[in-house]
């Protein structure tokens, strides 16, 4: 491959075979080397082709501001987490999770420690983008030498669970609290403790993820009220998950202006029924 831009003697612009943009890193990579020039294929670290090409140009102008160690740090992070959850990632994670491992560096090496209000939900509630969270920082001490604190394992959970849902991180916050504001309902209406380690409370967080995720997407856009003959009959079946699945309703309807379908209390019936039961 030729070289376009020399970034810094460890990155470059170059154009791959298919006549694609891509950025590629290594130690001394581009050391001497201008455009035109051919690469040393022995250098190659890692190559970045985004899609995006406005993606593209923020990803190559971090590479200017943050040592190439930790944006490979971050890609490493980035494809145990696409092993781990088998999943696919929005590609601007490359540019925001970069950044923030760098604030959290510089914030360690000058003594500022921050914590994040949040670690015992998203612990709840993303449990296996926490572990790969944990992962991280182990990656990042072994790459980088830097120990980064516990509760960063959360933020960075939080990126990745962002790139997961292609959403920004304040509507990712919203949503917890969603999560967290139905729970407490429940627990209340019902004057018990979840069994947090049960099969049907796993699914009704699951559930209440999508039903957060939806509030989000489509608060002030009121669902088609079809007829649900299912709702007629659980609604009755089960009188005390009806009347919490009521004030969780009323709560998304006051605070968001989402207004529930049938068919949505039904389900929402239904894992508050078995939950409970459990």
């Amino acid at each position: 491959m030729k070289i376009k831009k020399v970034l810094n003697n460890n990155a470059v612009i170059a154009i791959n075979d298919k006549r694609e943009e891509v950025v590629i890193t290594g130690l001394g990579l581009a050391f001497q080397k201008k455009s035109g020039d051919n690469l040393d294929q022995n250098k190659i670290e890692r190559i970045f082709r985004m899609e995006s090409k406005e993606i593209s140009r923020k990803f190559r102008d971090l590479i200017h501001e943050i040592p190439i160690e930790y944006v490979e740090a971050t890609d490493e992070i980035i494809t145990c987490a696409k092993d781990n959850l088998n999943v696919s990632l929005n590609e601007n994670i490359h540019i925001t999770l970069t950044d923030h491992i760098s604030f959290a560096i510089e914030r360690i090496r000058n003594h500022i420690n921050i914590t994040n209000p949040m670690v015992w939900e998203i612990k709840r509630f993303y449990m296996d983008e926490y572990t790969v969270g944990m992962k991280a920082i182990d990656i990042i001490e072994e790459r980088l030498g830097v120990r980064l604190p516990q509760d960063e394992a959360a933020s960075i959970a939080m990126h990745i669970v962002n790139a997961e849902l292609n959403e920004e991180m304040p509507r990712v916050m919203n949503m917890i609290k969603i999560i967290q504001d139905s729970l407490n309902i429940i627990k209340y209406h019902f004057g018990i403790e979840l069994e947090e380690d049960s099969l049907h409370y796993q699914r009704l967080v699951t559930h209440l993820k999508f039903f957060a995720q939806r509030i989000i997407t489509y608060h002030d856009k009121h669902a088609v009220q079809a007829k649900d003959h299912l709702f007629d009959i659980i609604h009755k079946q089960y009188p005390e998950a009806y009347k919490c699945a009521a004030k969780i309703e009323k709560y998304a309807r006051e605070k968001y202006n989402f207004v529930l379908s049938q068919s949505e209390m039904t389900y929402l019936i239904v894992h508050i029924e078995r939950v409970v039961q459990a």
